[in-house]
């Protein structure tokens, strides 16, 4: 069968060359042509586009770029017609995809949605538009099913693929370590603009914490003598790059930013403290849209505060202070953080959620609608 998958961003192109392994297991002469990114390309898809060059985050990147956006959909919609999938397999990134799946339905292809767009947090209103396009919705966080069921819409939940991704980093011999004094993770995202404003704002927990490694996940997006200008005279900060994972398998605790990388954090058992800042513009709009109570999958996940999260004017030197102290030095706190993420584990789906969507995918790609 020929399978066409779209990832926009760097988690995309993780859980889709995941999900490249297990379709070419089950259908062994596969032919996958992809937009995503490396790890894709190394699963075994064509990478025809790279997520690097297409990929537009925030409300004022997006609307600055928007006719080189469109310009790269009318090329995507090209290569879609020219190479006639069997099944066309959207992976999140939704303000691309939603519009690709509206256009393909329309074309007659055949569409698999692997990880759902947040409409559950903004934009409720798309679910008509993916009740329409998307043959098949395949979801990863439990809640998502009791919500698209409000809709009458039927899903399919596999589990979180990060579940399989971290079991299998965690059985790997341990890497050489980072610092000979105990490490505190920095994970400040990739979008420069939002980094300048987070990192230094972490940074000032260096001076606190004499005794303990600061060490910055480093974006590959991220030149060095930006990072360095902002680590600036720090004597107990340093960088890694591609070594998050290893990282967090030897953090006593991080500052996290929003997102992907404060599930992984979690599943790696490392008391966090969530941190978010972003432009007035972008938060003030974002304020606004989005309606959910946290911003943090861990919490949204557990429908509780398991972990701390400061977010834009929450986000000070004081309150930081106060919630890292917590995590290092009150063992209630810390005790606690545990049990809920002994239970993240269990809401996630303790199965090969890679392996699932792929069966899923395969055996739709061989239906005739």
């Amino acid at each position: 069968m020929k399978y066409y998958l779209i990832a926009g961003e760097a988690s995309g192109d993780l859980h889709g060359s995941n999900l490249i392994r297990q379709m070419k297991q089950l259908d062994t002469a596969a032919d996958i042509r992809c937009w995503g990114g490396d790890l894709m390309q190394q699963a075994g898809g064509q990478v025809i586009e790279h997520y690097h060059d297409v990929a537009f985050m925030g409300f004022v990147e997006v609307a600055m770029n928007l006719r080189t956006i469109f310009r790269n959909m009318d090329r995507c919609k090209e290569d879609i017609k020219a190479f006639q999938p069997d099944v066309l397999v959207l992976i999140d990134y939704p303000g691309f995809n939603l519009r690709i799946a509206e256009w393909a339905k329309k074309e007659g292809y055949k569409i698999v949605y692997y990880i759902s767009p947040q409409v559950w947090a903004w934009k409720e209103s798309r679910v008509k538009k993916i009740k329409e396009c998307v043959d098949k919705m395949v979801v990863i966080l439990p809640f998502e099913q009791d919500f698209y069921r409000k809709w009458q819409y039927e899903v399919e939940f596999v589990g979180h693929p990060l579940v399989e991704v971290i079991k299998t980093e965690t059985a790997k011999p341990a890497e050489v370590s980072f610092s000979d004094k105990p490490i505190i993770a920095i994970l400040p995202g990739s979008r420069k603009q939002e980094v300048n404003i987070k990192l230094p704002i972490m940074l000032t927990m260096a001076k606190y914490f004499p005794e303990y490694q600061f060490v910055i996940a480093q974006a590959p997006s991220l030149d060095d003598e930006f990072i360095q200008g902002l680590i600036g005279q720090h004597p107990n900060v340093t960088t890694v790059k591609n070594q998050t994972y290893a990282l967090l398998r030897q953090a006593q605790a991080a500052l996290v930013t929003s997102g992907t990388a404060t599930l992984e954090t979690a599943l790696f058992g490392v008391p966090e403290v969530v941190c978010y800042k972003g432009s007035a513009i972008s938060y003030f709009f974002a304020k606004r849209l989005i309606k959910v109570k946290y911003i943090s999958l861990v919490n949204l996940v557990m429908d509780k505060p398991v972990v701390k999260e400061l977010i834009q004017n929450e986000l000070t030197e004081e309150n930081l202070l106060k919630a890292l102290t917590l995590l290092l030095k009150d063992e209630q706190t810390r005790q606690q953080m545990q049990a809920d993420y002994a239970a993240l584990w269990s809401r996630l789906g303790e199965r090969n959620a890679s392996r699932l969507a792929a069966e899923i995918i395969v055996k739709f790609a061989d239906v005739q609608i």
